[in-house]
């Protein structure tokens, strides 16, 4: 199926839960508890009967959970994703906000690249700020109040197969075996999802694995905060590879609790802010004074280090035989480099495909061709978006897309203009809170905007 990139990411945009439940199956069964297993349970509510969330930790433990090693560092809510949680869990934000979490509006975020501040854009597009577990936790307190939904802790070891359709899960319980079914299976396992190997076990394709080495090293720190209502809420400061030393970019939010959360990155052998000496130091030598000022405060904690070897997808979209009743979501498909901070929100839009595709009333008995066509226009654009980043960086050796020194030529002039000119400052916004398609970015006429608006600045 042949669909436009633009229109469908406007559709996805747009997607509403119905206004009453319309279930088109039985029992779904979901593969993982973190956010992407939780948004796609929120979206089978409206259409099962009932809805399984099948996950190795505890539910009902707080803080950061053992099956989400990243979720002690800086996590950001892009205004695309805080626009889909908004939507399926009508008043969101106050509850966010109620629990400490931080309203971020245009005025109180600052971004520097280079050095060099970025001009303000005047638009309504807010962020919110917290902690993953504060974030993730208030989904699943959403979820789980759904009287369709119910939790199992549970071990998944394998698919169930009736012919060529998904039938159910085996898992374990306590070492004891057994079998979860479902008229529909929904892998949310995260980047080390075994669907692959249990498909391939079962007789079926293997999907191709792309896999974009990155080496990224970021490290995470805890200071108190003493300002209730700060003016500068959310700061990032990235260096292009041009300027880049070994410290690729750093950025501070203000979370729950009366914190900041700091963050620093590097790339390959670069492990900077280690320890918290060395952090405090960066912060305070490499970067503007706003980083400086928040290391007077005391840190909470110590240092969490974190590496991220690669960007990786598993294009499942391309396989010619697929088990009917059965799809996968967020990482699980494709994770991406998350000084980007794409994760949550492209789970959020992977949850609207599902929308989509169950609204459909589809025949259940033959493959989700349909959602895989939609989740590709997502995963498209989120990789197209890091990657291209990613290939600039000088340790980074391709694989290359076709074009992509007009391409790469093309991307550095938009970024460049985005320090001076608002208008594309805006759509460039757009696009990397995964609001608006690439597409929509790289047309002529902004490219040439973005070509007269850095001669001026020169």
């Amino acid at each position: 199926m042949s669909l436009s990139p633009v229109r469908v990411f406007a559709a996805l945009n747009a997607v509403r839960p119905p206004d009453q439940p319309s279930p088109v199956l039985g029992k779904a069964v979901v593969l993982g508890g973190s956010v992407a297993g939780l948004l796609a349970a929120r979206v089978l509510s409206d259409h099962a009967e009932s809805v399984v969330i099948v996950d190795r930790d505890d539910p009902q433990v707080s803080g950061a959970r053992p099956g989400v090693p990243q979720g002690t560092q800086l996590h950001a809510l892009l205004p695309g994703g805080l626009f889909q949680f908004e939507r399926l869990f009508p008043g969101f934000r106050a509850r966010a906000v109620a629990q400490g979490a931080v309203e971020a509006p245009p005025a109180s975020r600052r971004s520097y690249l280079d050095g060099r501040l970025k001009v303000l854009v005047p638009d309504d597009a807010d962020s919110l700020a917290g902690s993953r577990p504060l974030l993730e936790g208030l989904i699943r307190q959403q979820v789980l109040r759904l009287p369709n939904v119910k939790t199992v802790t549970a071990r998944a070891t394998g698919l169930v197969f009736d012919g060529d359709a998904v039938t159910g899960i085996r898992c374990e319980v306590d070492g004891v075996p057994g079998v979860e079914c479902g008229d529909l299976v929904v892998d949310a396992m995260g980047r080390s999802s075994r669907l692959s190997d249990w498909l391939e076990r079962a007789g079926w394709e293997r999907p191709v694995t792309r896999r974009m080495p990155v080496h990224l090293n970021y490290a995470t720190a805890l200071f108190r905060r003493t300002e209730e209502n700060p003016a500068s809420k959310v700061v990032l400061a990235l260096n292009t590879p041009q300027t880049m030393t070994d410290v690729a970019g750093a950025a501070f939010f203000a979370i729950e609790d009366g914190r900041w959360m700091a963050m620093m990155a590097g790339y390959g052998d670069d492990r900077p802010g280690g320890t918290a000496q060395d952090f405090v130091r960066r912060l305070r030598e490499q970067f503007p004074p706003e980083f400086g000022e928040i290391t007077a405060n005391e840190m909470l904690g110590d240092v969490q280090t974190y590496r991220h070897a690669d960007s990786r997808r598993r294009d499942f979209h391309a396989l010619r035989r697929f088990p009917a009743r059965l799809v996968s979501v967020g990482d699980a498909v494709a994770s991406f480099n998350p000084v980007y901070g794409q994760g949550m929100t492209a789970a959020a839009l992977h949850a609207a495909c599902l929308s989509t595709y169950l609204r459909s009333n589809p025949d259940l008995t033959v493959p989700a061709r349909r959602f895989l066509d939609l989740q590709k226009v997502v995963v498209d654009a989120a990789w197209s978006t890091s990657t291209s980043a990613d290939l600039a960086l000088p340790h980074v050796d391709g694989p290359y897309p076709r074009g992509y020194r007009i391409s790469s030529w093309a991307s550095r002039q938009i970024i460049e203009a985005t320090i001076t000119d608002v208008a594309i400052a805006r759509r460039f916004n757009g696009v990397v809170s995964m609001q608006e398609h690439p597409f929509s970015l790289v047309t002529p006429g902004v490219i040439l905007g973005a070509v007269r608006a850095n001669r001026r600045a020169r």
